[in-house]
């Protein structure tokens, strides 16, 4: 197979914020062709949890989403602080956000939001058995509700498109078709 790797000839970034960065990129492709402005964001890693008790329970969260202006239940997620491994930050995700922890975790998928123009990936676990252990420790900007929901509630709440968010939705689909 041909080599279609674009050469970045320069970066110019155009926003540098804890949440938002931004930068230009001059680009070669493959034929020599220069493409003068590619934007691409970037992003920490993700990390989601599909989060399971030994009760058949699912965990799930509840929150407000200021860019579409919704509040929608969500799986559990987050960032991957700077030199953390993808597990650990999704155990770390879990316990702050819910006060559950424990269980039996294993890897179900990385996936992009974006590659086009994101330049993270977003790291999905499974993890089974858990159980409540502490109070929730939220960031001062969060505010997150836990609900359990029987598996059969979840399945239908995909069924019917109510998970907004399309980096859990890939997830919950490949584990609920067991694929």
């Amino acid at each position: 197979m041909k080599d279609m790797t674009w050469k970045t000839l320069s970066s110019e970034y155009l926003i540098k914020r804890p949440w938002l960065t931004a930068r230009r990129d001059v680009v070669q492709l493959p034929d020599g062709r220069i493409h003068n402005e590619y934007y691409v964001l970037e992003y920490p890693d993700w990390v989601n949890v599909i989060a399971m008790t030994d009760q058949g329970e699912m965990l799930l969260v509840r929150q407000y989403r200021h860019g579409l202006r919704q509040t929608n239940f969500e799986l559990v997620a987050g960032c991957v602080e700077q030199g953390e491994d993808p597990l650990d930050a999704a155990r770390r995700e879990l316990l702050e956000e819910t006060g559950y922890s424990g269980g039996r975790w294993s890897k179900l998928m990385t996936i992009s939001a974006n590659p086009s123009t994101n330049n993270n990936l977003t790291h999905c676990y499974l993890a089974e058995g858990v159980v409540h252990t502490s109070e929730q420790h939220l960031d001062a900007t969060e505010d997150v509700e836990v609900h359990l929901l029987p598996l059969s509630e979840v399945k239908a709440m995909v069924s019917r498109g109510d998970f907004m968010q399309a980096l859990m939705v890939a997830p919950l689909l490949k584990w609920l078709s067991g694929i």
